[in-house]
């Protein structure tokens, strides 16, 4: 009888631990796009705008990144803009293939096609190679430029003359995490 009773006692502990759902493993960070030329939400400075003669490109690292990450994809836009009364915004900066053991952009990348290390950049709205510095009138709100980051799991097979809606369509897919980083201007 006390074999029963032992074998029983068991047998329960046995069925509650194998009911007792095991703790869920602990979410990674998603990936974090920072700046050290402006906080996330802050004041773009006019360096990085067209309020300069010659805008460059802020620097701009990221964290986070997820597992099999092959690229990257940059895209640089302002929301806040509607082009020739379309859903068309103002494309500053699309930057592709970059690779995917990089972790930053530093500050004026070169406005070639193609970078040493087999980067691609298209044409922005300015119709020039890379990147097209803010510029946000004074009169009325400030814009929030918005730097998106899509790591992704394959290189893009697309060229320089490739157009955001190219970009987006080759990305569909393949996008393993992004990061997104909003900075506001207008001019002084």
């Amino acid at each position: 009888m006390k074999s029963i009773l032992m074998c029983a006692v068991l047998m329960s502990s046995f069925v509650a631990t194998a009911q007792t759902p095991a703790a869920p493993a602990a979410a990674k960070p998603g990936l974090t796009l920072t700046s050290s030329a402006f906080e996330d939400g802050g004041i773009i400075p006019d360096r990085y705008s067209r309020a300069v003669e010659a805008p460059v490109s802020p620097k701009l690292m990221w964290t986070h990144v997820p597992d099999g990450t092959v690229s990257f994809a940059l895209i640089l836009h302002d929301p806040d803009t509607s082009l020739q009364k379309t859903t068309n915004q103002v494309l500053h900066w699309m930057i592709f293939n970059i690779p995917g053991s990089a972790s930053e952009l530093p500050e004026n990348v070169p406005t070639t096609a193609t970078l040493t290390d087999g980067s691609v950049q298209a044409v922005n709205t300015g119709k020039k190679i890379g990147y097209y510095g803010m510029g946000a009138p004074a009169a009325g709100p400030y814009h929030h430029y918005t730097f998106e980051l899509f790591a992704l799991d394959t290189k893009l097979s697309l060229g320089p003359d490739a157009t955001q809606a190219d970009v987006l369509k080759a990305m569909d897919g393949h996008i393993l995490g992004k990061g997104v980083l909003v900075g506001r201007f207008h001019r002084p």
